[in-house]
């Protein structure tokens, strides 16, 4: 099984790591409880018998709604989209729709090109979705022409990311295809809520399965800003009090990065399963691997039901 991408492109998404990750889970999961979901690729990469997808952010989770509604009728959506993105006259290179002296842009701008081809008509475009928020279908395209993929709104409400140096390419067009795949052939629920309220409201059946993968204490993110000390001891209450129900569940987390170490983490997971993952973080700004972060698996399942 190849990893699959979300459509999403979620910042700190998980997929390149699940095929490591997808060996550590249970053979047989009956419902996949993804409480963290961001962009949902645990759950596209995950076999299962149903899918619950949880995220606290309402956007990613309207976007998920929309993209999976969007699956039954999606070379109609294609054809949708196609035609916003030439209406306002953004790139499309999945399709060869570039200005004529695109190869002398990109010369002269060689790691913003695509920025500075689209900015006015991202503008545009950004201006048409804050008159009108209910545009999922616009607020997608912002997101593949938006500063690395994020969505961030400002305290009036409106969406303010510059644009990106990205535009509609192949891999969008084939993270959207294995996306509607996926959502045609499964049973799968959205759900938009705080974790611990969202897990505690649900009954657990014999193989089930929980993954977790928070907030990281100790890096930074946008999505990081309402994580802190507290809500990190919450979770590792909340996990031990599943584990004494016999619920199985599985948490991906950091145990150091950039010199910092969480000594929550590390005093709390000892009393579990650890798994090192392999990972390499890379920043936006240097290119350099930063390989003092040292990646971890926990869980309460046992290696027995893992390889079993």
């Amino acid at each position: 099984m190849d990893k699959v991408r979300s459509p999403l492109f979620y910042v700190g998404d998980k997929y390149k790591l699940m095929p490591q990750l997808r060996t550590l889970f249970p053979k047989n999961i009956n419902t996949f409880y993804d409480v963290f979901c961001g962009g949902g690729s645990a759950s596209l990469n995950t076999p299962a018998q149903k899918y619950v997808l949880n995220d606290l952010d309402t956007n990613v989770i309207q976007l998920h709604k929309f993209l999976s509604e969007q699956a039954k009728n999606f070379d109609d959506f294609l054809h949708h989209e196609y035609e916003l993105i030439d209406s306002f006259g953004l790139t499309r290179s999945s399709a060869g729709i570039l200005p004529a002296n695109f190869d002398d842009i990109r010369d002269q701008f060689k790691k913003t090109y695509y920025a500075k081809i689209n900015k006015a008509s991202y503008l545009k475009l950004r201006a048409a979705f804050n008159a009108d928020k209910m545009r999922s279908d616009l607020m997608y395209l912002l997101l593949v022409y938006g500063f690395n993929h994020m969505t961030r709104f400002n305290s009036k409400g409106e969406f303010n990311l510059p644009v990106g140096n990205v535009d509609w390419n192949n891999n969008v067009e084939k993270a959207l295809r294995n996306y509607a795949d996926f959502m045609q052939n499964t049973e799968i629920d959205f759900r938009n809520d705080d974790f611990l309220h969202f897990v505690n409201s649900k009954r657990y059946n014999k193989g089930d399965f929980l993954y977790f993968d928070p907030p990281y204490l100790i890096t930074f993110s946008e999505y990081n800003k309402w994580w802190n000390d507290s809500t990190e001891k919450q979770l590792y209450t909340l996990l031990d009090n599943l584990n004494e129900r016999g619920v199985k569940w599985g948490l991906s987390n950091v145990f150091t990065h950039k010199g910092k170490s969480n000594t929550i983490l590390k005093e709390w997971a000892q009393g579990y399963n650890i798994y090192p993952i392999k990972a390499n973080y890379i920043s936006r700004f240097d290119n350099t691997i930063k390989a003092d972060t040292a990646e971890v698996y926990i869980t309460n399942v046992e290696p027995e039901i893992i390889n079993g």
